[in-house]
């Protein structure tokens, strides 16, 4: 991974290099050094963000499911009220 895309993939989900270097649990200052001199973003910093990325969207649509949820409930309790009237 080119260090621009690995900068690009941390903007896009709101990471910051200090964030990023507490999740994977590897120095802040390691992490600034990618990409200069001539220090290549290491190969599995791909595949972790493969992972994250995964594993948000995953929580994001099981939170959307519930919330779908809590609407369907609301929803069919109206009805049920409506019907007992």
């Amino acid at each position: 991974m080119e260090y621009e895309e690995f900068k690009r993939i941390l903007k896009e989900y709101s990471l910051t290099l200090k964030k990023f270097s507490e999740l994977v649990e590897t120095p802040y200052q390691t992490c600034v050094k990618w990409g200069k001199e001539n220090r290549p973003v290491p190969n599995w910093v791909n595949s972790w963000f493969k992972l994250y990325i995964e594993n948000k969207n995953f929580k994001d649509s099981k939170e959307l499911k519930q919330d779908d949820c809590e609407e369907y409930k609301k929803a069919l309790a109206k009805a049920l009220q409506d019907n007992l009237k």
